[in-house]
């Protein structure tokens, strides 16, 4: 089973986003911010993390930066899934080194499509 990590501060986007996850198979591991997220990906190595931009500590571009800079984890696919929509958010997450950017609000079929065309890659 495929796991991802979901990057969420908060807890509603957590269980709706982890839902969705799971109900299209996925195992979901959850960290509250950049700081357990770095953690949670030495101890689980996930298949794709989903990341939220604006969190406590550590912000969604940083965590993105730290991860594609480091050689064992830059070829983990990335989606940013945050509520800052505006077209210089996408650039700015794309230029962090995302591999891809959903804005929220989102249809679950967006989410899910663009982590299975990743995980195809």
């Amino acid at each position: 089973m495929r796991a991802v990590l979901l990057v969420e501060d908060s807890p509603v986007q957590q269980e709706m986003i982890s839902g969705i996850l799971e109900d299209n198979g996925w195992r979901v591991i959850i960290a509250e911010d950049g700081f357990k997220a770095l953690k949670e990906i030495e101890k689980f190595s996930p298949d794709v993390i989903v990341l939220d931009i604006v969190m406590p500590g550590m912000n969604g571009y940083e965590v993105c930066r730290r991860l594609k800079s480091d050689p064992k984890l830059k070829n983990v696919p990335v989606v940013i899934c945050s509520s800052k929509g505006e077209e210089f958010d996408r650039y700015w997450g794309i230029k962090q080194g995302a591999d891809a950017y959903v804005a929220k609000p989102f249809e679950p079929i967006e989410l899910v499509g663009t982590i299975k065309k990743l995980l195809r890659k």
